[in-house]
């Protein structure tokens, strides 16, 4: 299949923040998909250290950073995620996969997407080895700890983290 025969497909989550994790799902979505929305969850029942804008001016700069920045493109959403997945135009939700703990809420949220939106299917990639122990909130709870995180975000993730435990001191 030519890549302009594929599919374009939504990545979402909070990214609070953005991990090596994370860009892992995004690197092979974008070997998958002609083009992958990364779109940032606005509102969440998540208690988030860094606000909707810093999230997605982190993870734009990460994909950049990373290279990842063609046939990618990083929103803020509201509401519900098919909706969005509609409003983009796409037909493909991608999830990552770290631990077979994350395989039941996942399929939770599949099977409910699919009652909503038929037409709409969720694929799911397993994060490279390397990075299954990575956890948006296990690189929070390093930072608080004055942990070195650099191993398990971008730089600019890791700096911006640095910053934030500064502000809460």
């Amino acid at each position: 299949m030519s890549k302009s025969a594929k599919s374009a497909a939504v990545y979402a989550g909070t990214f609070d923040p953005i991990t090596n994790g994370h860009l892992d799902i995004i690197r092979r979505a974008r070997s998958v998909f002609s083009t992958v929305y990364v779109a940032v969850a606005g509102s969440s029942s998540k208690k988030v250290w860094f606000s909707a804008e810093e999230r997605v001016a982190m993870v734009n700069e990460a994909v950049s950073e990373a290279s990842l920045s063609e046939s990618v493109v990083v929103q803020a959403f509201d509401g519900l995620l098919v909706d969005y997945v509609k409003k983009v135009e796409a037909d493909v939700i991608v999830r990552g996969l770290r631990a077979v703990s994350d395989y039941e809420y996942e399929a939770q949220m599949a099977h409910i997407n699919r009652q909503l939106a038929s037409e709409i299917e969720t694929v799911f990639l397993v994060t490279s080895e390397d990075c299954s122990f990575i956890s948006s909130s296990i690189v929070k709870n390093v930072a608080i700890n004055g942990g070195d995180v650099s191993r398990f975000v971008p730089g600019i993730v890791e700096s911006r983290l640095k910053k934030e435990v500064e502000k809460s001191k």
